[in-house]
């Protein structure tokens, strides 16, 4: 054999031996998979198998709910005054500012140049004076006999006619001096010593701090559904973090023909120090249900053929309910129909869930069985008045 010849037959076993070493090997290979049951089907399946869904739950309970309209307004007063002077010339005192609490009766602005209207009154008194006496006079003299009656009809009158004159005299002085027509504050002073103003010009501006309101108006769509003593809790932003109770008092009977809204008034029932101008947020109750199912919004799902659907937990397995929902506020809605007291209701995690799907409770321990007590839903539903 020639040395070409001896050398092929040697690479030729070669390849022989490696093919039986590499079948040798998977063989091997095969057996220790088989062996630790690498490729059972009870592993295989394990790894197919989709793990459960994870959806909270919460049991469907009764509650109260109540639509609530929530609107912002300012507190204002409702006596309040403008005070102006009918006369006209230089402000000569001016005795109080901003935030002073004044009373009845105090003179708090004097305007000047009323030295002629103070000479008139004098010599209207005077007259008035001289006139009472001739009165007097007169009447001894019909008494007499001296005098005829008539002359005592024509003193009377020249004497209530002079006594006129001098009381318009006494109001014409008063123009020149500013008085407080009840016990209030000061909320602005819009003149100064010196200042000369004309007449009907306002000068001061005064409140009751007794009549502080909350105003807030009502969207004409909203308006019929408020009425007079309703509970509306009120929070001031002078008040962080606060809520105070109030009551509707009062109802204007007309509405807005511009905005399209009606005032009413909430008065506060809690001691509060409040003061005009302050901004409120009010929440008035237009409609409640009392003692009815009510569940998280999140529990309630709109399919595309806009059906409203909320799912229950049954033996581990999701069920599918259609459901009549009322009065949304805050997160919750009420269930008119579709659920019932203690039933599991998922509450999350139910965007993916079909009917009859196991699913996985979160912090739950086996199964959710059947409701405890199933109560039929008659809610008590009607506007608060």
């Amino acid at each position: 054999m020639s040395e070409y010849g001896q050398e092929r037959g040697k690479s030729s076993r070669g390849k022989l031996i490696g093919v039986v070493i590499a079948i040798a090997a998977v063989a091997a290979l095969g057996f220790v998979f088989w062996k630790y049951g690498i490729f059972s089907s009870s592993g295989t399946d394990s790894k197919a198998k989709k793990p459960k869904p994870l959806v909270v739950v919460q049991k469907v309970q009764l509650g109260d709910i109540a639509e609530v309209l929530e609107l912002t307004g300012s507190v204002e007063p409702v006596i309040f005054a403008r005070l102006a002077s009918p006369a006209e010339g230089p402000v000569l005192r001016c005795t109080v500012r901003e935030g002073d609490k004044v009373k009845k009766g105090e003179k708090v602005v004097v305007i000047g140049r009323k030295s002629g209207i103070e000479s008139l009154l004098k010599s209207a008194e005077e007259d008035l004076i001289a006139e009472k006496e001739e009165l007097e006079r007169i009447e001894k003299l019909v008494e007499s006999g001296a005098v005829p009656r008539d002359q005592l009809q024509n003193q009377r009158a020249k004497y209530m006619r002079m006594q006129a004159q001098f009381e318009r005299m006494k109001e014409s002085n008063a123009d020149y001096d500013i008085v407080i027509p009840w016990d209030g504050v000061v909320s602005k002073v819009l003149v100064a010593v010196g200042n000369y103003v004309n007449a009907r010009t306002v000068l001061v501006e005064i409140f009751d701090p007794k009549s502080l309101v909350i105003r807030v108006a009502v969207p004409e769509s909203q308006s019929q559904q408020v009425s007079l003593g309703m509970n509306v809790p009120v929070s001031l932003d002078a008040y962080p973090g606060k809520s105070f109770q109030g009551k509707l008092s009062r109802i204007y009977p007309e509405l807005d023909r511009k905005m399209r809204t009606r005032t009413v008034e909430i008065s506060l029932t809690d001691q509060v120090e409040l003061a005009p101008g302050m901004f409120a947020r009010v929440e008035i109750p237009i409609k409640k249900a009392e003692q009815t199912i009510v569940a998280p919004q999140e529990a309630v799902l709109v399919t595309i053929k806009e059906k409203k659907i909320a799912f229950v937990i049954e033996n581990g397995k999701a069920v599918l309910r259609e459901v009549a929902t009322g009065i949304e506020s805050k997160g919750k809605v009420q269930i008119l129909k579709g659920l019932e007291v203690g039933e599991q209701l998922v509450v999350a995690g139910n965007e993916r869930l079909k009917t009859g799907m196991e699913v996985a409770i979160q912090g739950g321990k086996g199964k959710a069985g059947p409701p405890e007590k199933k109560t039929p839903n008659s809610p008590k539903e009607g506007a608060e008045k």
